[in-house]
């Protein structure tokens, strides 16, 4: 039956112009629409945790339900060809860039092996994590996280004091170290497809990167140089992974990692103002070659790179597949939501407008820091910055000039406060899978939350009323 449906309709929108939409009428809206998002986010916040062996199995299944709650109930209450325009225009123009760059970079870093070992001492580790921290910008924090997780683990792994170290990880290459390029973080990335400008980021939050950066380093400098002074009355642990020197392994991707970049850069300058109609959906061809180059250098890392440093990083398909399953429903859920957003005060989510903004109008830039950071950390950032994005206008241009400081504000809460649960940002959980695997004695889901609310807490009270008060 749903075959039966799904050919006509694929049909229909092959052949309609995708202006025929004039939108979703958000301002008559009413909040029941919101609720297949907000049970999808709470399915991924909570599945892995109170049913991992069920969701495991059936993620794909269970965001699948969600999404179809949105679009049928859409196409009934305002037709077929707005509500699918709608969906497709979500689906073509920003979850597949988004779902290929993941890809591309998952990929791509998943063929560099760092291998080798040092000693962990205090300062190693440091530099280690600020090491960590500049390459997320760059191969993003998944990318990041995979390629220095294991080296950071061998490095303290004769040590008996060694949980801290993967935590600090969590914080600083995971999540914080993302925030200065679109290649960082999934959320800046949607920002990117909005309409941000490429290094908009890095110009503008480079200040309190490096504050956040700088004070959480320090913190895990005198927690590290404690703990490894209380180990010296401790038994002595034989090193499993004696110190050998250390070598980068896979160079033939570090090129890829750089013509991923200029892919992304080339999409930014090249305007040749040509668009290509798919399924309705009007595509600009900058975008298209972007995402067809992008696509393409990840096949080539699987060509020219070799198996056996892949299987030494432990990749594996599971991770991605999980995420473009998760993210095809939540860019779809999220549909209706920004509709009602878009009408502002006219529509559902007005109480939501009052608290990001002040009494004379304006945008309540530690507000917006602050929202999007405590969503964002316990639901998945993308969608959260997305949300807030929307809620402060979704004019790109608007925000990175008369509101920079609303748009630095949201950029920062959603990539900095992905930290402080295991399922803000998605390698949090992923590193703290590896770690425990490899031994290290991981707090649990509140034991974590007690070390981001004792480190991280207090940092972003800091930097919220240093940079957005």
């Amino acid at each position: 039956m749903r075959r039966f449906i799904a050919l006509p309709t694929a049909f229909l929108w092959l052949i309609t112009p995708a202006s025929a939409a004039e939108g979703l009428p958000g301002a008559a809206m009413s909040l029941w629409w919101a609720l297949p998002f907000a049970g999808l986010l709470l399915s991924i916040a909570s599945g892995p945790l109170l049913f991992p062996h069920l969701w495991e199995h059936h993620y794909g299944k269970i965001a699948a339900g969600w999404a179809a709650l949105v679009v049928a109930p859409l196409a009934l209450a305002f037709g077929a060809d707005i509500s699918l325009n709608a969906v497709l225009h979500a689906l073509l123009t920003e979850y597949m860039s988004f779902i290929i760059l993941l890809f591309a970079l998952f990929t791509i870093a998943g063929g560099i092996l760092v291998a080798g070992n040092i000693h962990g001492t205090p300062w190693t580790n440091a530099g280690l994590l600020l090491i960590g921290a500049i390459l997320a910008s760059v191969v993003g924090t998944t990318g990041a996280s995979m390629i220095m997780i294991r080296p950071v683990i061998r490095a303290n792994d004769n040590r008996p004091f060694n949980a801290h170290v993967v935590v600090f990880f969590i914080f600083l290459v995971s999540n914080i170290g993302g925030s200065l390029t679109p290649l960082g973080d999934p959320p800046l990335f949607v920002g990117f497809l909005r309409g941000v400008d490429f290094f908009w980021t890095t110009a503008n939050l480079w200040r309190e990167t490096l504050f956040v950066t700088v004070l959480v380093l320090a913190a895990f400098l005198v927690l590290d140089f404690v703990l490894h002074w209380r180990e010296g009355g401790q038994p002595k642990i034989k090193d499993p992974t004696p110190d050998s020197k250390v070598r980068l392994r896979g160079l033939p991707n570090l090129p890829l990692l750089a013509c991923v970049i200029a892919a992304i850069l080339l999409s930014a300058s090249w305007k040749p103002g040509i668009e290509v109609p798919v399924f309705g959906v009007m595509l600009e061809l900058q975008n298209l070659m972007r995402d067809a180059i992008i696509l393409a250098l990840a096949f080539v890392s699987l060509a020219v790179s070799r198996s056996e440093y892949r299987r030494a990083n432990g990749f594996a398909w599971g991770p991605i597949a999980e995420v473009a399953k998760l993210f095809a429903a939540i860019f779809i859920c999220i549909v209706p939501v920004i509709a009602i957003l878009k009408a502002g005060n006219d529509g559902a989510l007005a109480p939501l407008v009052a608290l990001v903004t002040a009494a004379d109008g304006t945008p309540n830039d530690l507000a917006y820091f602050w929202l999007t950071g405590a969503l964002s950390s316990f639901l998945d950032n993308a969608p959260t910055y997305l949300v807030f994005f929307e809620l402060a206008g979704g004019d790109a241009r608007h925000l990175m000039t008369e509101l920079a400081t609303t748009l630095a504000a949201i950029s920062a809460g959603a990539v900095f406060m992905g930290a402080n649960t295991y399922i803000g940002n998605a390698p949090n959980f992923m590193v703290y899978a590896i770690a425990r695997h490899q031994g290290v004695r991981m707090p649990g889901f509140f034991g974590y939350m007690l070390w981001s609310g004792s480190v991280l807490i207090p940092t972003f009270l800091i930097a919220g009323f240093v940079f957005f008060r």
